[in-house]
């Protein structure tokens, strides 16, 4: 792999981390919402706060590997979306089996951080 196919690599997580923060709010009162509601929470703060702590989490990992790309980087977004997937995974077991895969996408976004670990100095 070269250092553009790294970037490329990079760049491509990259937006998935930001257009998940972006829709996480651009849908708080719809599917951010219904989600949380459909594994019991239903505690408006709390849904609020989770979908804004989530959402922030996301921003932040996004912007971190855009801007200062490290291998401490990479550690913390992989480690952020194994405790995500696993936090997705107890509140509704059933988006491993959507067809769209909300949880299977996580797979390969792991392979590809795991990548750009390796390769990171």
């Amino acid at each position: 792999m070269s250092k553009s196919d790294d970037t490329l690599l990079r760049m491509g997580v990259v937006f998935v981390w930001l257009a998940t923060a972006a829709v996480s709010v651009l849908e708080f009162d719809g599917q951010s919402t219904a989600l949380l509601t459909t594994a019991g929470i239903t505690d408006p703060r709390l849904v609020t706060v989770l979908i804004s702590v989530g959402a922030g989490a996301d921003l932040l990992v996004g912007i971190a590997m855009a801007r200062w790309p490290s291998r401490r980087i990479y550690w913390i977004a992989l480690a952020l979306m194994v405790a995500m997937t696993v936090v997705a995974s107890v509140l509704d077991p059933s988006l491993w089996l959507h067809p769209l895969g909300p949880l299977t996408k996580n797979v390969p976004i792991a392979a590809a951080l795991w990548i750009l670990i390796r390769r990171s100095a």
